[in-house]
C-alpha cells in the first residue's frame, strides 16, 4: 500500500515464522504478505496467540522470519547483521509494550534517556531531549520521580516519551492500553494519536480494543497465522469473527 506514489515503509513478502514445540513445529505466521504506507496508522487484531506480537517483533527487528522477508524502506531486515539490526531498532523504531519495562531504581528522566545514551549521545544532550519528551506527554513535573512512584498511566507516558526520544520514524505498540483502566486507556490512546501526527510517525498497534482499532486508518486481522485485510468501515460483526475482545 503506497501513498502518492511513495514506496511503502514496510513490506512483508511470504513471511513465515515457525517455532519448534517439543517434537512438532508450531506455525505462528503462514506466508504473510502486506505493506504499510509511510504515515499510516495500522491496527492489528486477532485471537490471543494468533501471532500478532510475533509479527510486531519481526517488523521491529527483534526476531527474524523462518522464511520470507521483511523490508524497511526497501532494505531487507533479515539480511542485516546483529549490530545493524540493533542500530535499526535504536534509530528507526520506538517500542511501546503492555508491560512498561521501566527500570524502577531510575527516575523518569533517566529511563527516557537510556536509548540516547546507548546511541552515544552526551549526557547533557540526552537529558535535554528527554525533558522535552516528558514535557510533551504531560510529565514535566515528574521527571525526578522514580518509576515505582508513578501511576500506571504515568508510567505508560514515560514509555511513550522513551519511545520517541530518539526521533524514530516508526512506532510499534503491543497492547499499549491493555493494563490500564478504561478512562486512562482512552487518554493514552488519544495521546498516541496526537504524537502520531506531531511526530509524523508510521504507527502499528496490536490491540484487542475494537473501538481503538476502528480509529486507525486500517485494520488487519490475524486468523490462524494468516493475515486478513480489513477496513475500519467494515461491519463490526464481520471483523469480530475469531477476535478476542
Amino acid at each position: 500500500m503506497s501513498t502518492n506514489g511513495q514506496p511503502p515503509i514496510f513490506r512483508a513478502e511470504n513471511v513465515t515464522k515457525i517455532y519448534r514445540s517439543g517434537e512438532s513445529d508450531l506455525v505462528v505466521l503462514d506466508n504473510v504478505n502486506f505493506e504499510v504506507a509511510a504515515g499510516e496508522r495500522l491496527a492489528m487484531v486477532g485471537e490471543s496467540g494468533a501471532g500478532k506480537s510475533t509479527l510486531l517483533h519481526l517488523l521491529g527487528g527483534l526476531d527474524r522470519p523462518t522464511s520470507g522477508a521483511i523490508y524497511y524502506k526497501a532494505k531487507d531486515l533479515s539480511g542485516l547483521g546483529d549490530s545493524e539490526l540493533a542500530n535499526f531498532r535504536n534509530r528507526a523504531v520506538g517500542f511501546v509494550w503492555q508491560i512498561h519495562y521501566l527500570l524502577p531504581e531510575f527516575t523518569a528522566l533517566e529511563n527516557v534517556m537510556m536509548p540516547l545514551l546507548i546511541r552515544g549521545t552526551s549526557h547533557a544532550e540526552a537529558a535535554s531531549a528527554s525533558r522535552a519528551r516528558l514535557e510533551e506527554v504531560g510529565l514535566g513535573a515528574r521527571t525526578g520521580h522514580r518509576a515505582g512512584e508513578l501511576s500506571g498511566g504515568e508510567q505508560q507516558r514515560v514509555v511513550l516519551a522513551r519511545a520517541l526520544v530518539g526521533n524514530p520514524s516508526v512506532l510499534l505498540a503491543d497492547e499499549p492500553t491493555g493494563n490500564l483502566d478504561v478512562r486512562t486507556g482512552e487518554m493514552i490512546f488519544d495521546l498516541l494519536t496526537s504524537l502520531h501526527r506531531s511526530h509524523q510517525l508510521t504507527s502499528i498497534f496490536v490491540t484487542h480494543n475494537l473501538s481503538f482499532a476502528r480509529r486507525c486508518d486500517r485494520i488487519l486481522r490475524l486468523d490462524g497465522g494468516v493475515l486478513v485485510g480489513k477496513s475500519p468501515d467494515d461491519p463490526a460483526s464481520e471483523l469480530e469473527q475469531g477476535v478476542s475482545l
